[in-house]
C-alpha cells in the first residue's frame, strides 16, 4: 500500500491545508480555544505569567525514549517550571519537509498530545508550513508557552546564598547518549534511554509542600556543567559539587569512556538542577524522590562564598577543576 505523504500543497494554506489541520492536528488537540482556528488563541491569563520560546530540530526525530514531538512539549514546559510557572497554554509551528510519511506525523501528534495530557497545557494555536525536499529533514517544530507564575518571590539566581545546596532530579547525560546511539547505530549492546518528560509534575510536588527554590535550571545543551557555570556567573558565588554524588547511569558512563565524553556536559531533557537553602535540602529531596521523575535524585553539592563566580568540581581523587561553560557543540541538533 502506497503511504501517504506530505506534499507542496500541504502548505498551500488551502483545502490540503485544511485536511492537515481538521483531520490529523484538531483530533489530537481538541480544546476550544483551537477549535476556533482564528489567527490568534483568545485566552484568559489571570495573575503573573511566565512566557517562552524554542525550536527543536533533533534528528533523528524517534530516538529511544521520546522523539521530537515530546521534545517539544517537555521542553518549552521544562522552560516554565524552571522559573516554578504551572504551563497552562502552548503554540507550536510546524516546518515539514516535502516527503514526510503522514503516518510519521500522526506518530509525533500522538505524542504530543499525551504529552501535554500529562501536564495540563493546552495546545491553542500554531502554524504549517511546507519546504522542499531536500531543503529540511523531516519536521521541525518551533514552539512557545505561557505559564502562571505560582512561587513569588520567583526563582532567581540573585536569590543564591552562601551555604545552599544544590540538586539534581536525576542521572546526567541520557538524552545526548541515546540520540547519538539512534543517529549513529552506536553502543547497540548498551541499554539508552532518553531522559524526555515534562517536569512541571515534580516541581509542583516541591511547590504543594510549601518548599521555597532559589533558583532552577534544566540542564539542556551544554549539560550540569555550563547551568552550573551560568548560575555561579549570575549569582557571584562559588558552585561546588562532588563528582562522587552526581548520578550517571552506567550505560551512559561506558558510552563516554569509549567516545571521550565528559557526562556533565552532556544534554539532559528531563532533569532539573534545584538550589535550595541548606535547612529545606533533605525535605527537598525526600520530596523528589517519591516522585516517579525524581526517583534518583540527589544532593550534589554546595553554594561557596568564594572563588566568586566560579563552578568547581571536586573530583573522586580529591582535587578539584573548574567547570567553565561549554565551548563549541559536542554533538549538534539534540533537541
Amino acid at each position: 500500500m502506497k503511504k501517504e505523504i506530505i506534499t507542496l500543497a500541504h502548505g498551500s494554506g488551502g483545502k490540503p491545508t485544511q485536511d492537515l489541520i481538521e483531520n490529523h492536528i484538531l483530533p489530537r488537540f481538541g480544546n476550544p480555544a483551537l477549535k476556533q482556528l482564528l489567527d490568534s488563541a483568545l485566552l484568559e491569563c489571570p495573575g503573573r505569567i511566565a512566557f517562552t520560546s524554542d525550536a527543536f530540530t533533533v534528528r533523528p526525530i524517534f530516538f529511544p525514549g521520546g522523539d521530537i514531538g515530546k521534545l517539544a512539549v517537555s521542553g518549552s514546559v521544562n522552560d516554565l517550571a524552571a522559573l516554578a510557572a504551572e504551563p497552562l497554554f502552548l503554540s507550536a509551528s510546524f516546518i515539514l519537509e516535502e516527503g514526510l510519511e503522514i503516518g510519521e506525523l500522526d506518530e509525533v501528534l500522538e505524542s504530543m498530545s499525551k504529552t501535554c495530557a500529562e501536564t495540563g497545557i493546552a495546545l491553542v494555536t500554531g502554524d504549517t508550513k511546507v519546504v522542499e525536499k531536500g531543503a529540511g529533514d523531516k519536521l521541525y517544530i518551533a514552539s512557545s508557552a505561557i505559564g502562571i507564575r505560582r512561587q513569588n518571590p520567583d526563582p532567581h539566581p540573585s536569590l543564591i546564598s552562601p551555604g545552599d545546596a544544590i540538586l539534581i532530579t536525576g542521572p546526567v547525560g541520557d538524552h545526548e547518549i541515546a540520540v547519538l546511539q539512534a543517529r549513529e547505530h552506536f553502543f547497540r549492546e548498551l541499554e539508552l534511554e532518553s531522559d524526555c518528560a515534562p517536569l512541571w509534575p515534580l516541581i509542583k510536588s516541591l511547590l504543594a509542600a510549601g518548599l521555597k527554590v532559589k533558583a532552577m535550571r534544566d540542564p539542556t545543551r551544554g549539560g550540569l556543567a555550563t547551568v552550573l557555570a551560568e548560575l555561579a556567573r549570575a549569582s557571584r558565588l562559588c558552585l561546588q559539587i562532588e563528582e562522587s554524588r552526581v548520578p550517571v547511569k552506567s550505560s551512559v558512563l561506558a558510552a563516554c569512556e569509549m567516545l571521550g565524553l565528559d557526562p556533565l556536559y552532556l544534554a539532559c531533557e528531563g532533569r532539573m538542577v534545584i538550589i535550595v537553602s541548606e535547612e529545606s535540602a533533605q525535605e527537598a529531596l525526600t520530596i523528589l524522590r517519591a516522585h516517579p521523575l525524581g526517583a534518583q535524585a540527589a544532593i550534589i553539592g554546595e553554594v561557596l562564598e568564594k572563588p566568586e563566580g566560579r563552578a568547581l568540581l571536586s573530583t573522586r581523587i580529591g582535587g578539584r577543576r573548574i567547570l567553565a561553560p561549554l565551548s563549541g557543540e559536542q554533538l549538534p541538533r539534540i533537541c
